[in-house]
């Protein structure tokens, strides 16, 4: 089954964000962008095990060969990490790295440290190897600009104490960025977001408008990023800047199909099903 061919009927979408897919699927170049975690995919106790529920995969694939459309992931994972669990599609833009990673094509720059950040990345791994040795659960990844202090599998004091002790070490640090996300504690020798993410692939696409959806706190920078005509969908609960929100990421399904549905329609592009 194709996805545009599953029901008209987007039974969990508010009304309101509907309206929003139908407005923002009429512009003339449309950017599609998405977190993975949590949002493509269900969160999971080991970032490796992660893979994109299959009719969220497949719409965000079908937009993708879309004229006028381009799909991208912005995500906190390594650009090596995201294509591994993500498989997106050869075409899709990727930000990695909470922005420091970008990925526009073949030809594309890589990240590269210099002396100073190679040796403050050094000791902010040694630093964290130390802490995670004494915290049941915890385990880090390694990224090209910094390092992860996963949580998830500790117990909530342990992984209090951990996320504590590592904000005390390296807070002082100059040069050094932290950030907190879902049982994890992101620290990079390199300063970027999210939000500089969208705003990069906004400039890089020329897109007219774009349409984000994130899950984490992480996410609020790329929300806050967001201009008028623009949709920001938030998944999950808790505070978000996001003018929209859905429950969870099997919910992202139907907003991609919905989304997919409403461009075919502006771009002339209707499967024959679709006609009234």
């Amino acid at each position: 089954m194709t996805p545009e061919s599953t029901s008209a009927e987007w039974l969990t979408l508010s009304p309101e964000l509907l309206d929003a897919i139908r407005t923002v699927a009429a512009t003339e170049h449309l950017l599609v962008a998405l977190d993975f975690d949590g949002v493509m995919a269900p969160l999971v106790d080991r970032p490796e095990n992660a893979r994109p529920l299959p009719r969220t995969a497949a719409a965000f694939a079908a937009l993708t060969t879309l004229e006028r459309t381009t799909t991208a992931l912005i995500s906190g994972r390594a650009l090596d990490s995201l294509r591994l669990v993500a498989s997106p599609p050869a075409e899709s833009l990727l930000i990695g790295s909470h922005g420091a990673e970008a990925w526009l094509g073949p030809g594309s720059t890589p990240l590269t440290l210099d002396p100073e950040q190679l040796d403050l990345l050094a000791q902010v791994r040694a630093t964290l190897a130390e802490i995670a040795g004494e915290a049941p659960g915890t385990h880090l990844e390694d990224k090209p600009a910094g390092v992860v202090l996963h949580t998830r599998q500790a117990a909530d004091d342990v992984a209090e104490d951990a996320v504590a002790a590592a904000r005390s070490a390296l807070g002082g640090l100059e040069g050094v960025h932290l950030k907190t996300g879902k049982r994890v504690l992101e620290t990079s020798v390199v300063h970027a977001s999210k939000g500089e993410g969208i705003t990069f692939l906004r400039q890089a696409t020329e897109a007219t408008a774009v349409l984000f959806a994130g899950d984490d706190v992480t996410d609020e920078d790329a929300f806050a990023r967001l201009a008028k005509g623009d949709v920001g969908i938030k998944v999950g609960l808790g505070f978000t800047q996001a003018g929209y929100r859905v429950e969870a990421p099997v919910h992202m399904a139907e907003v991609l199909e919905a989304l997919l549905k409403e461009r075919r329609k502006a771009l002339g592009d209707v499967p024959p099903s679709d006609i009234p």
